[in-house]
């Protein structure tokens, strides 16, 4: 059974930054892309960021590219989220999200298996 736990999420002031990670277990994490997803009180989930399964290749949304860095350690099975210069409009739940093929994707209805997600709280 595949299971994305998230951490890292926290209450931070605005131009902060935040690091989450999300383990993964249940699979073999090296083949398969991993997604970024939030999702803000009142509003619908949206894509935040996407990397291929060996980490050659990432994909942002407009409102993070630049401040926003996914990685991931195959090793460790985890897939990580840097968050720099955060600013009110990126507060919200974030979760991980793995999809059954081992590239980028950028719409949810492609991911299998979701994390619990992990909150993100930017004072200002």
């Amino acid at each position: 059974q595949v299971q994305l736990v998230e951490s890292g999420g926290g209450l931070v002031q605005a131009g902060g930054s935040l690091r989450l990670s999300c383990s993964a277990s249940g699979r073999t994490f090296s083949a398969y892309g991993m997604g970024w997803f939030r999702q803000a009180p009142g509003k619908e989930r949206e894509f935040v960021a996407t990397i291929n399964s060996s980490g050659s290749r990432t994909y942002y949304a407009d409102s993070v590219k630049g401040r926003f860095t996914i990685s991931r350690d195959n090793a460790k099975n985890t897939v990580y989220l840097q968050m720099n210069s955060l600013n009110s409009e990126d507060t919200a739940v974030y979760y991980c999200a793995t999809r059954g093929g081992s590239g980028l994707a950028l719409s949810a209805e492609e991911y299998g298996y979701w994390g619990q997600g992990t909150q993100v709280t930017v004072s200002s």
